[in-house]
């Protein structure tokens, strides 16, 4: 089930486009941060915002924090604020912690923490832009450990009107597409006999060895 509350801790620019993202799917945000001019630059655009010392327990149960579904720390400026964050919300029971790390120091210390989920902006888009760089076809990357990922790639003409069968990706390479994306629609679970076209938008699950292999002796050679 998707968490339908979310607090964002630190409303700087990570922050605040994570929570209008949030807003903007259909979710409760409540925004948290104690500089005041963040807080009314958000305050019409979340479904609340207040200005508070995230650290402070008191202040943070009068909240209800506590019944959110996922509590996200985005304090880019000050590590020992956005662990001490860390630590609260885990002692008062928030579901789901992620938290924004600003070095690997930082997201080592937050994972011995217990928090839930570590992001690196700065990593983690340096690698997606990498990607696409070097991918031309290559729409969205996803890792989901360092040795399997998710990418949306553009069929290439030289694929055009083959089958799924045709290329018999798992056989052949070890990866599937699970989803296909065009014009009419995305087929989920796409069987041997669909045919791709050029254009369409194949999102294809394996290792990392298995796709960048696919990614070469197939859509690279268009």
């Amino acid at each position: 089930m998707k968490a339908q509350q979310f607090v964002v801790i630190g409303l700087g620019r990570f922050g605040s486009s994570l929570a209008l993202e949030l807003m903007e799917m259909g979710y409760e945000v409540l925004g948290i941060d104690h500089h005041e001019e963040r807080v009314e630059e958000m305050s019409d655009h979340l479904t609340h915002a207040v200005v508070a010392d995230a650290t402070d327990e008191g202040i943070m149960r009068s909240l209800g924090v506590r019944n959110f579904d996922c509590g996200i720390i985005a304090i880019g400026d000050n590590m020992e604020r956005s662990i001490l964050a860390a630590i609260l919300l885990k002692e008062i029971g928030v579901k789901q912690v992620v938290a924004k790390a600003i070095s690997i120091l930082h997201g080592r210390a937050l994972s011995r923490l217990g928090v839930d989920r570590v992001i690196f902006p700065e990593r983690d888009m340096g690698i997606r832009v990498a990607h696409q760089l070097v991918t031309p076809n290559l729409l969205d990357y996803i890792e989901l450990s360092k040795d399997y990922k998710i990418v949306e790639l553009t069929v290439p003409s030289c694929m055009n009107g083959k089958s799924l069968s045709d290329l018999n990706t798992r056989a052949k390479y070890g990866c599937s597409i699970v989803a296909l994306n065009r014009e009419s629609g995305i087929i989920v679970a796409p069987t041997a006999h669909d045919h791709l076209s050029e254009g369409d938008v194949m999102v294809l699950i394996g290792s990392n060895e298995s796709i960048d292999r696919f990614e070469d002796e197939v859509v690279n050679k268009d």
